[in-house]
Order: structure tokens, then C-alpha cells, then sequence
């Protein structure tokens, strides 16, 4: 008897629970139905003027790399310069130290002193023979031989003029100057050191970096994606038709003055699999070094674009999808496409989408295709507010 009394307690006591859970399932399904559709931020797609920036990393070069080679051997007498500096056309870099070439200006001005004399003395052979001739005194030859021999002294004149200026010439060479406006590289020698015109290794370079060109390369798919942006029937065209580029320096910022692109290599590197720009920029306060390395940014300016915010797509099996607001107030999954650049954190749509969509913001993680929401209607130039900045 004691049994079967436990045994109906314990059977009402599950009994009373299961009811009491029952209401509470039923409650929270009745608080959910009370709520409604959840509330989700959505706004409406419109079109925009946008630029979409590539950047391409580069490396500058001045328009001059000239390096400075002694022509003649000797000992640097003198450094005038530091590296770095900033030197002018002409301008004295070096002086080297060769008394060879003092002595050969010295041998070769002797040597027209002797050559001289020996001219003023066949010239007044040639003076005392003539009458001699003409009065029948001497015979012809001798006038003849007097008179070769004055061209003889000449011609040796005139070799020693000529040597003159070769040592003259060769003197010069121990003074270096810069043969262009510049900035001066490094200097690996000291003075006293021994130089000569066979070195492998220059005095220094001077780098005319009054404008610079920043070498940047693109691979076949960019450099045919480059050649359909820019109307034009020829290369030179194209090139024409291509805005200015800004240039974007190691530490982020941008340079302040704008580039060109001047120069497109017409042909495929096979080991790159890339071809070659050249962009030119001014230089005026020498910011831009030698040797620097930056990013070349070109700008491509859309008309009308339909732009949708990254956090507002899904990634599935490589494809891209957005919700839009259907009827109802249901949401349709959809897939997009989109341009390979893209504008901040926005995508540019090619397909899929079109003004006047409206989209679901963010915060739809758990949303379901075809799942009723209420819409949360947000101001759209607050969406795009980072874009017109």
C-alpha cells in the first residue's frame, strides 16, 4: 500500500512539472508573437562619383645617376664636398694630387719655347737666301731646302702647341668637378687615397634629382585591365588620357606635388611576367631621394556607381551576397559582383544590385531567406558618410 501511494506521488509530480513547462514554452511563444519581426538597420542604395585608388610599389631614381670617375691617376689632395650635399653645375668636388701633369704643361712649354727659336731661325735663313736666289748668287735649291725646312720648324711648333693642351687638358682632370646640378652620393675614399682612371669603384655619384622618375611594374592582367580604363587607339593616346598620379612615401603620407606617367614598356618581362611604368614627379625642395622607395597611386574615377558597405555582404563559396527588402517586409538573399578595387570599406557592385535597393545594413548573422523583419530605415549619407569626406 505504502508503494503504491510513493508511486502515485511521484507520477503527479512529473505531471505538474510537465505542465508547468508547457506554459512556460507557451508563454515565450506568446511573448514572441507579441513582439513581432525583429528590427534590423536597412537603407537605400543610390549612386556615387567615386576614384578608386592602385597603388603600386616603386622605386624612385633621379633623373641623373651620373658617377665621377678620375681620368687621370694620382692622390685626392682634396675633398670639397660631404655627401649629401647639394652642388651646383661645375662646381669644384675634388682635387687630386699629380705633379706628372704640372711637369708635362712645364716640358711642353719648353718645348714651344724651343720650337720657337728653331721657327725664327728658319725664318731668317729663308730671308737671307731669298735675295741670294734672286740675284743669281746661290742656286734655287738651296732657297728650296731653307724654305722646307722653315715648314718643318713650323710643323714642330704646332706639335708642341698641341701638346700644350693635351697636358693643359690632362692638368685639368686632377680638379673633379660636378657635370650636373645635383645631390652628392657617398664618398668611399679619404684624402690621400690612390686613384686612378682604371677604378672599378667612382669618387661618388652626383644624382640630378630636380625631377625623379618612380619605376613601377604591372603584371599582364593589370596592364590589360590598365588598357581598357583609358580611351585611346595607340599606347601614347592612352597614356594621354591617364590622370595624374599622386605618390605615397614610406612613412604613409602623400607627396605633395603630382606625377605623370610618361612611359609604358611595350613588352612583357618573360622571367617577371610584368611590364615596366615610369612616372614622373618634380622635385623642387629635394624630398625625394635616390635609391627611395614608395608606392605610385593611379586613380580610376567612376560615374554612378552603386556602392555597398563591406560589413553589409556575406562570403560563401567565394561569392559574395547581400539581403535586400523585398514585399512584405521579407528579406532576399542575393548574390553580387563586385570590382576587384574597392573604395575604403566599400564595395563597387558591377551586378546584382541597383539604386534604389534596400539593403540590410548589418547585424543579420542569424537572418534567414524570406524571414520577415521590420525595417530600421537609416539616413543613407550617413552610410556613405566616410566616403565623402
Amino acid at each position: 500500500m505504502r508503494k503504491v501511494t510513493t508511486l502515485f506521488f511521484s507520477v503527479s509530480i512529473g505531471m505538474l512539472l510537465a505542465s508547468c513547462g508547457n506554459d512556460d514554452a507557451a508563454k515565450k511563444a506568446a511573448a514572441a508573437a507579441a513582439a513581432g519581426p525583429q528590427a534590423y538597420p536597412v537603407f537605400t542604395l543610390t549612386t556615387q562619383n567615386t576614384t578608386l585608388d592602385s597603388d603600386y610599389p616603386a622605386t624612385i631614381e633621379g633623373i641623373q645617376n651620373i658617377d665621377i670617375r678620375p681620368k687621370v691617376d694620382g692622390f685626392i689632395e682634396k675633398i670639397l664636398v660631404d655627401e649629401g650635399a647639394v652642388v651646383k653645375k661645375g662646381q669644384l668636388l675634388f682635387t687630386i694630387n699629380a705633379p706628372q701633369y704640372e711637369q708635362q704643361v712645364r716640358t711642353a712649354r719648353a718645348a714651344i719655347s724651343s720650337a720657337e727659336a728653331d721657327v725664327n731661325a728658319a725664318q731668317l735663313t729663308v730671308n737671307k737666301t731669298k735675295p741670294l736666289v734672286e740675284k743669281d748668287i746661290i742656286s734655287k735649291y738651296d732657297l728650296d731646302a731653307a724654305q722646307l725646312t722653315l715648314q718643318s720648324r713650323r710643323a714642330a711648333l704646332a706639335q708642341a702647341k698641341a701638346e700644350l693642351v693635351n697636358a693643359q687638358v690632362n692638368l685639368g682632370y686632377t680638379s673633379i668637378t660636378s657635370p650636373v646640378d645635383g645631390v652628392v652620393g657617398s664618398i668611399p675614399f679619404r684624402n690621400g687615397s690612390l686613384v686612378s682612371s682604371s677604378s672599378t669603384q667612382p669618387l661618388t655619384t652626383v644624382s640630378n634629382t630636380s625631377k625623379v622618375y618612380a619605376y613601377f611594374s604591372l603584371n599582364e592582367k593589370q596592364l590589360l585591365d590598365f588598357s581598357n580604363t583609358y580611351k585611346g587607339n595607340t599606347l601614347a593616346q592612352q597614356m594621354k588620357n591617364i590622370p595624374a598620379v599622386s605618390l605615397v612615401l614610406a612613412d604613409g603620407s602623400i607627396y605633395a606635388q603630382n606625377g605623370k606617367i610618361e612611359s609604358i614598356n611595350g613588352q612583357i618581362n618573360t622571367s617577371t611576367g610584368s611590364a615596366s611604368l615610369r612616372a614622373t614627379f618634380p622635385n623642387p625642395v629635394f624630398l625625394l631621394k635616390n635609391g627611395a622607395s614608395a608606392s605610385v597611386r593611379i586613380p580610376q574615377h567612376v560615374e554612378n556607381a552603386i556602392l555597398v558597405p563591406q560589413k553589409s555582404t556575406i562570403d560563401l563559396q567565394g561569392k559574395k551576397f547581400v539581403y535586400i527588402l523585398g514585399d512584405s517586409a521579407k528579406v532576399i538573399n542575393t548574390q553580387i559582383e563586385v570590382m576587384e578595387l574597392a573604395k575604403g570599406n566599400f564595395y563597387v557592385v558591377t551586378k546584382g544590385l541597383k539604386a534604389g535597393d534596400k539593403v540590410i545594413l548589418e547585424g543579420f548573422q542569424s537572418l534567414k531567406d524570406g524571414t520577415k523583419i521590420k525595417p530600421e530605415v537609416k539616413n543613407t549619407d550617413s552610410v556613405y558618410a566616410e566616403i565623402k569626406k
